[in-house]
């Protein structure tokens, strides 16, 4: 008897509204706020801590495209048409997470996580990360979301400018 290896997926497009380059993705009854000082985000582009990420956007305010997919399993890595991609544990105390925007305008609520409460990796897609202004070229963010034990940060593609300034100032702090 072989199991059947598809991961099930749960997609969710939305447009979001941001502001100073930044969005959430946060567990039910967190706040979107400062984050500790704590030297994080080895990827830049993504600061978690228990329950909360902050997601860095290319542009400084305006809507986004965000599609969010939701798997049990690893779905595997889009590369074409993105021109940065990290992955980050993150763990969910509740199992329910939302895209929040930024100084708490609105939330976007997602699929439920398979697991419930537990650790999980976050994959981030970013195409557009050099533009001022959302919209202008396409930008376009993607993040999957999978059950997995922790396991060390990774920047897997990383080609625009903004994400290296990113990376380099969480280097340097």
């Amino acid at each position: 008897m072989t199991t059947d290896e598809t991961p099930v997926i749960h997609v969710k497009q939305l447009v979001v509204e941001v502001d100073y380059s930044q969005v959430y993705l946060a567990d039910e009854g967190y706040v979107a706020g400062s984050f500790e000082d704590t030297p994080n985000p080895p990827v830049g582009v993504i600061r978690v801590e228990k329950g909360i990420a902050l997601l860095a956007v290319g542009p400084q305010w305006g809507p986004v495209d965000f599609t969010v997919a939701v798997a049990d399993r690893d779905p595997g890595t889009e590369f074409d048409g993105y021109e940065d991609i990290v992955e980050i544990s993150y763990e969910s105390p509740t199992g329910r997470l939302s895209l929040l925007e930024w100084g708490g305008a609105n939330t976007h609520p997602l699929p439920p996580l398979p697991a419930g409460p537990h650790t999980y990796r976050v994959r981030y897609h970013m195409r557009g990360m050099d533009e001022e202004v959302a919209m202008e070229v396409g930008d376009h963010y993607f993040l999957q979301v999978w059950p997995e034990p922790p396991r060390a940060p990774t920047v897997l593609k990383s080609t625009s400018s903004s994400f290296r300034y990113w990376l380099d100032s969480q280097r340097d702090s």
